[in-house]
């Protein structure tokens, strides 16, 4: 089997299947859905045995703004036992538009607090702008401007009564409207109080560190009164979900949007768009919930020894994803804490890591994250170097080469002793042209006669292809290389390169491969595979200019290997003839 022919095979597969992924987002049916009369999604009855029913997002107006619906006026559960507040339909209740909020400044973080449920409304990233072309731009995750973006992050503590305080629609006090981390300030502490004016009082405290995206929160209970207080602390993301175009010239539309989780012993994606996860719910121990989008995330974990209620609940275009812990009991006169980690911002793995081992997942490199992760680290550990990401992918792109070195040696070593026996294969072709027969057991006896392998030269590649497609998921999905600067032209590695020169750098460098393989006896596929390279630039010209920049220093290498062997095998062909 020919090497050329099967490196252009395997990628035009990988091209198909982009093709084919953009082609089933865009035009799969959607999962059918029960209207109601007025127009809107059904709800769906809660799982049996569930721990409290998931509250769905609430009504908006038929404007679309957010409106503040009647508090829910399900049924209380039994005495005593905690449950998450109610279904109801559309949208769940944001703070009005006039609630007092108070607006949190970091190094890192511009956040808005409302005091209606210390609901985070509004989350700007001041060092992550939407553009380079657009510095004073931040990304902005939570907000509530409009029903077509709305999107917080909600928690409280349920207690007996679904309608009951301090839940994420609790009226909170705070001493100021305004907290700022000051020069030489490590730390920024951002205290909420509520009461209910009979002797329990819980202050809700927001911690921020400095150049941290996590965000500790908790809960300090205060049981003055006469009476043991129940409470089990939860939190949740509400948002409103709207499907990516999908598009094969556009490859970051391939990144995820929408609910995930990790359950304590693998990651799961919550697709929004099946039914089966109309209405979900887990029991987990050790895990965490997210809300995805690519490059960002806000994921909140609990503490890691509890075992927590996850919850998932679709209407129509919105979700809320719930973690509900265990109850506890605050004697009168004691005192009680309830603990949960936030995270709000870039997918930075470093950081993620520190809140849970396994929150670095959310930079989800799919069926490849075994190699994808590995090749993170290598390049993580090359930047700290050289400081520039475009040179680290160049130098890892040289070790991957060092490490495969012995097998692709063997594989050259194949190509060139085919190569050398060209004229002869050509004749051996050209006297049995009309014995197909005759001719495949005559290349074999050459084969065999001269130790060729024609084969040898398909591992390499296979090899190679799984690395590549993890290349493309770590450009892809690691924050760390978005509007990472290379030189000169390439301003930003994770989308295409604005002149095409890289791409049409990688199709010489291509071409110069293909000239410098052995030639395939047909004539015909000769010229198919000599125009390959022009077709590949097409394709590869939208891609991430990181990736181009992989493909062409490895295209290079391998010149410059095969290049070597061919003058290896030359002179020990010429030794053996003497």
């Amino acid at each position: 089997m020919d090497n050329q022919r099967l490196f252009i095979w395997i990628a035009l597969l990988f091209i198909l299947w982009l093709n084919f992924e953009a082609w089933n987002n865009k035009f799969s049916p959607p999962p059918a859905a029960t209207q109601s009369a007025a127009g809107t999604t059904a709800g769906t009855a809660a799982a049996p045995g569930a721990t409290g029913v998931p509250g769905a997002p609430a009504a908006t107006g038929p404007s679309g703004v957010p409106t503040v619906p009647a508090a829910p006026g399900a049924a209380a559960p039994a005495a005593g036992t905690p449950s998450a507040p109610a279904v109801t339909s559309g949208l769940a209740s944001f703070p009005p538009q006039d609630a007092p909020s108070i607006r949190v400044r970091t190094d890192v973080l511009d956040v808005v607090i409302s005091t209606v449920g210390g609901q985070i409304t509004r989350a700007e990233l001041p060092e992550y702008p939407v553009a380079k072309d657009r510095p004073d731009e931040p990304v902005v995750l939570f907000n509530k401007d409009s029903n077509d973006t709305a999107y917080v992050f909600q928690s409280g503590l349920a207690t007996g009564n679904a309608n009951a305080e301090p839940n994420h629609n609790a009226r909170y006090t705070a001493a100021a409207s305004e907290y700022t981390l000051a020069a030489g300030q490590d730390e920024l502490v951002v205290p909420l109080t509520w009461t209910d004016g009979q002797g329990l009082e819980v202050t809700k405290t927001f911690t921020f560190r400095r150049g941290q995206y996590g965000i500790a929160l908790a809960y300090d209970v205060k049981n003055g009164g006469a009476t043991p207080w129940r409470a089990a602390p939860y939190a949740q993301f509400v948002r409103h979900w709207f499907p990516v175009e999908k598009s094969m010239w556009n490859p970051e539309t391939y990144a995820y949007l929408g609910p995930a989780i990790w359950t304590g012993e693998k990651y799961e994606r919550l697709d929004v768009e099946d039914e089966a996860n109309a209405n979900f719910q887990l029991q987990v121990t050790d895990g965490w919930i997210a809300a995805m989008q690519h490059h960002f995330v806000a994921a909140v974990v609990p503490k890691r020894d509890q075992a927590q209620q996850y919850s998932l609940t679709v209407k129509d275009m919105d979700f809320l994803l719930r973690t509900f812990g265990p109850p506890s009991d605050v004697a009168p006169g004691a005192t009680a804490r309830f603990e949960q980690a936030v995270f709000v911002g870039p997918k930075l793995q470093a950081q993620l890591e520190e809140l849970h081992p396994e929150l670095n997942r959310v930079a989800d490199y799919g069926m490849l994250t075994i190699i994808a992760q590995p090749l993170f680290w290598l390049l993580s550990q090359v930047h700290k170097f050289v400081g520039n990401w475009g040179w680290a992918i160049i130098i890892v792109t040289l070790l991957i080469k060092l490490v495969f070195y012995k097998l692709a040696e063997t594989s050259g070593r194949s190509m060139a002793k085919m190569r050398n026996l060209a004229p002869r294969m050509k004749d051996i072709q050209e006297k049995y042209k009309d014995d197909r027969e005759q001719l495949g057991r005559a290349m074999m006896e050459l084969y065999k006669r001269e130790k060729i392998n024609p084969v040898a030269g398909c591992l390499p590649i296979l090899v190679q292809i799984p690395v590549f497609i993890a290349f493309y998921w770590v450009l892809l999905e690691s924050v760390e290389m978005r509007q990472a600067p290379w030189m000169l032209w390439i301003n930003d590695l994770s989308v295409r390169d604005p002149y095409f020169i890289l791409p049409i750098l990688m199709g010489i460098a291509m071409y110069g491969q293909f000239k410098l393989n052995p030639a395939p006896p047909d004539p015909m596929q000769a010229k198919i595979f000599a125009f390959m390279p022009v077709v590949m630039t097409v394709m590869m010209a939208f891609f991430p200019a990181g990736l181009v920049l992989y493909w062409i220093t490895n295209t290079v290498l391998s010149i410059a290997q095969q290049w070597r062997i061919n003058k290896v095998v030359e002179r020990e062909d010429k030794e053996r003839r003497k």
